[in-house]
């Protein structure tokens, strides 16, 4: 892992995701080296020729870019993060995540929130004084051999999963992020039937297989799990309805479980 210490021009940008007004993004770069990860497209930005998920570079000012006053973000929505995890092993001993929410409390923002690491529970206290405030994790598998072949830097699932929980207890709104769900391995509705006491609501998305993604997913595949290398090149070769019937799986089970549960499928369109 090559870590380099950098600083910002800006730190709240102008969003692209569907529910989300403003990204902060404390760091660039990810430890998680996902199989799947749709943001390495970010490398070309970075200057490095490291693989994608052996770099982090913390961006130290990052902090000091929150204004201290300003109606500008009053009411919209904020989230951390878009291409990095606000709560990289680095965030241990750079605090620069907790920073930046300190600073974020008066400028009264609906903040979203979403990693992979149970590290977002030292935060609890800070969380709690946004008045609109939705955490999530992450949760592909609930099997961690699966979990370290495709998500090696990341928490353990069972430590997610406890996260969950004690923000729940806290009184925050929670939620699981399906992102993204892989055929054959993701089993959401087990995911479900474990989290749901604790969960307020879903969030679904499809595996991208676009770019370099695809070379990564399958050579993962081919050495880990070689029968499901017909499937995936079913699912991702001429155009077909599987994600059509999964999005209406989807759908229809959390209709009938009255189950919050928001679809943001790729289709290819």
């Amino acid at each position: 892992m090559t870590t380099a210490e950098i600083t910002t021009r800006s730190i709240i940008t102008k969003s692209n995701l569907p529910e989300a007004d403003y990204v902060i993004n404390p760091y660039t770069g990810c430890s998680h080296a996902c199989r799947y990860c749709y943001a390495r497209f970010m490398k070309r930005f970075t200057g490095h020729s490291e693989p994608w998920g052996s770099f982090v570079d913390v961006k130290l000012n990052a902090p000091d870019l929150i204004p201290e006053k300003s109606s500008k973000y009053r009411g919209k929505s904020v989230f951390l993060s878009s291409v990095t995890d606000p709560y990289l092993p680095l965030e241990k001993n750079y605090g620069l995540t907790r920073q930046i929410l300190e600073r974020l409390i008066p400028l009264e923002p609906r903040l979203g929130i979403q990693t992979k690491s149970d590290l977002i529970v030292r935060d609890i206290d800070i969380l709690k004084q946004f008045e609109v405030c939705e955490a999530g994790l992450t949760i592909t598998t609930l099997d961690d051999t699966v979990r370290k072949e495709i998500e090696p830097g990341t928490a353990p699932i069972s430590n997610r999963i406890t996260a969950l929980k004690a923000m729940h207890e806290a009184g925050l709104t929670t939620y699981v992020f399906f992102g993204p769900i892989l055929p054959g391995l993701t089993d959401w509705k087990h995911i479900i039937e474990e989290t749901r006491t604790f969960t307020s609501f879903y969030m679904f998305e499809n595996l991208n297989m676009s770019g370099s993604i695809r070379d990564s997913v399958m050579g993962w595949l081919s050495a880990k799990h070689p029968s499901l290398v017909p499937e995936y090149e079913r699912i991702y070769g001429k155009r077909n309805d599987y994600w059509d019937l999964v999005e209406e799986e989807i759908a229809a089970f959390c209709s009938k479980e009255h189950i919050d549960g928001r679809i943001f499928f790729h289709h290819g369109k």
